[in-house]
């Protein structure tokens, strides 16, 4: 495999990191926000991503318990609380939409733990994460990259 490392134009590089940032504030959550961005970045196979997340994460004191066990947070038990479960399943499914749609189920789940204004960020916030994800396994920027 080889990397496709093309420099992202200035102009839309900043205006995903401004859409991003914009989202995480809205959502006021910074150590969920993380786990939802790897958890979207496990499922796109980003590793660019994934490296990135996983060190912000522990910045905002996420526990490692929480990132060993995120690839399997539905059987994690307790590890995980009701508002990060309903947060996670939302993530996967605007991540990976397999029916097209994400089911009422789980949006009124997550609607249940966030208010309108938080949910709206938290879905900026995971479709946010899947354009970045989107750009850097096309272009195959690999982990710890500088030349994106």
């Amino acid at each position: 495999m080889t990397a496709r490392t093309t420099v992202l134009d200035t102009d839309v590089r900043t205006t995903m990191q401004a859409l991003g940032a914009a989202a995480k504030k809205g959502f006021g959550d910074p150590a969920l926000a993380e786990l939802v961005q790897i958890r979207a970045s496990q499922l796109n196979h980003c590793a660019f991503c994934l490296d990135l997340h996983l060190t912000i994460a522990r910045r905002h004191g996420v526990r490692e318990r929480q990132l060993d066990l995120l690839d399997a947070w539905e059987e994690a038990g307790d590890v995980f609380d009701e508002r990060e479960r309903a947060a996670l399943a939302l993530t996967e499914a605007v991540t990976v939409l397999t029916d097209g749609f994400v089911a009422d189920e789980v949006y009124e789940e997550a609607a249940e733990h966030f208010d309108e204004a938080r949910l709206a960020h938290l879905v900026a916030l995971i479709t946010v994460i899947n354009g970045w994800n989107r750009l850097m396994v096309s272009r195959r920027i690999p982990a710890g990259s500088t030349r994106w």
